[in-house]
């Protein structure tokens, strides 16, 4: 039996109530019925589909060369669209209340495409630092390649330091002869966990753009909190970007990435990606169906085991600080939370007394959480970014960004929390 792009019902409401993300995660955007009666999505292996007439190809075709609006209405060939991956995009737009959603190879595929999409030759981005640290390159090194300029800005920063910094932007731009492109935010930064006041950003750049001018898109990754602790949207942000590795999909078994947001700028993005072909594959989005099913008891899970942890952590004689959003003691910084978030997360930067002598020590003393980068997963992980993630960061801007020899990356797994903390006290034990 033929699969079709959509199924015959999503059920988003019973009588009057909505339904919600965690339920939809079971089953939206998928009918069993269209592929011989299976409970789960096959995996679609294939790459190329067959069209029911002429007619409907080159509809098809109208809507990938964009000279249609919107996504095709079918399936046309695997760098496109998929049936795996289009259910997986269905999917994160519930989570993020977004009109539509994208899947790609990776999260720096999803980060890259969103920039090719948006900017062009004398154009100027702006951004909250620290990013990830393949972000800040691309950006910085890539883009500069291709006559993109950047200005950033603190990711703590005020609504006057934002306001500053965009008005610098338009002046650059003009200069260039080009245009402020994207204002591009990551919250919590990577690693330092502090947050950027979207709402501020959001203001900030409709004062600085009044109604009639182009205005530049707001994106922000959102893989720290996201979906389940923090939905910019709702503040703000036109799109949210993911590293779907991390917790959705939460296994360290498979690498994507994902956006979310308003629909003229997905099908912007949807035309980039069409060129570039950098759509995830089918057994990945058939993979991270599996893992949506279960994102919302793993993060619960995991945000209940880091706040243990970190209690622990807070008070211990070789620990010199937490950067969690559980303790926050910046007044700014938890005005933002509140308006923000509705939960700490399980990623955290942990400051051992010493630098990267003594956090080496701790990192290597680990017995149950595993020395790896990455983050969201079940099991626990640690890193040392100044020595890995951000080793390709200039020293000087490390500096700057508080990337410090004696920061410890953590993403606490969903394993015992009583466990951990004895893992982590005689880690300590070795500094």
């Amino acid at each position: 039996m033929a699969t079709r792009r959509k199924p015959r019902k999503n059920i988003t409401r019973i009588g009057g109530h909505a339904v919600g993300p965690a339920t939809l995660m079971m089953g939206h955007g998928y009918d069993p019925a269209l592929s011989e009666g299976s409970l789960k999505p096959p995996v679609f292996l294939t790459s190329t589909f067959a069209f029911e007439n002429a007619a409907a190809g080159k509809r098809f075709f109208e809507h990938i060369t964009g000279q249609r609006e919107g996504p095709a209405q079918g399936l046309v060939y695997s760098r496109f669209n998929g049936p795996n991956q289009e259910m997986v995009e269905d999917r994160l737009a519930v989570w993020d209340g977004a009109d539509d959603a994208l899947v790609f190879s990776s999260g720096m595929a999803a980060i890259s495409t969103l920039v090719l999409a948006l900017c062009a030759r004398n154009d100027v981005i702006v951004h909250s630092g620290p990013l990830y640290a393949a972000a800040e390159t691309l950006i910085a090194n890539i883009m500069s390649r291709y006559g993109v300029a950047f200005l950033d800005f603190p990711a703590g920063a005020t609504r006057a330091e934002i306001d500053a910094i965009l008005g610098r932007a338009k002046r650059l731009a003009d200069e260039r002869g080009g245009k402020v492109a994207l204002v591009y935010l990551e919250s919590p930064a990577n690693p330092t966990n502090v947050l950027v006041d979207v709402e501020a950003v959001r203001a900030a750049r409709d004062a600085a753009f009044p109604s009639g001018e182009q205005r530049p898109a707001i994106a922000i990754d959102n893989t720290f909190l996201g979906p389940l602790w923090q939905q910019p949207l709702k503040q703000g942000a036109e799109l949210t970007v993911y590293s779907l590795t991390k917790y959705a999909g939460g296994h360290s078994d498979l690498v994507a990435g994902g956006v979310a947001g308003e629909q003229r700028l997905i099908d912007q993005l949807r035309q980039t990606r069409n060129i570039l072909g950098t759509i995830c594959d089918p057994h990945t989005a058939w993979m991270l169906l599996r893992s949506l099913e279960t994102l919302e008891l793993r993060m619960s899970r995991a945000g209940e085991n880091a706040a243990k942890v970190c209690a622990f952590l807070k008070d211990h004689p070789k620990v010199e600080g937490l950067g969690y959003l559980g303790f926050i003691r910046d007044a700014r910084q938890q005005d933002i939370f509140e308006r923000h978030c509705t939960g700490a997360g399980s990623t955290f930067s942990l400051f051992i007394k010493g630098g990267e002598a003594e956090s080496f020590r701790f990192l290597d003393a680990l017995r149950i959480a595993k020395l790896a980068v990455s983050l969201g997963g079940t099991e626990t992980l640690a890193s040392h970014p100044a020595a890995m993630t951000h080793l390709s960061v200039p020293a000087e801007r490390k500096k700057a960004l508080g990337i410090t020899d004696n920061l410890v990356r953590v993403s606490i797994g969903i394993e015992d929390a009583d466990d951990l903390i004895a893992d982590f006290a005689q880690a300590l034990d070795a500094v």
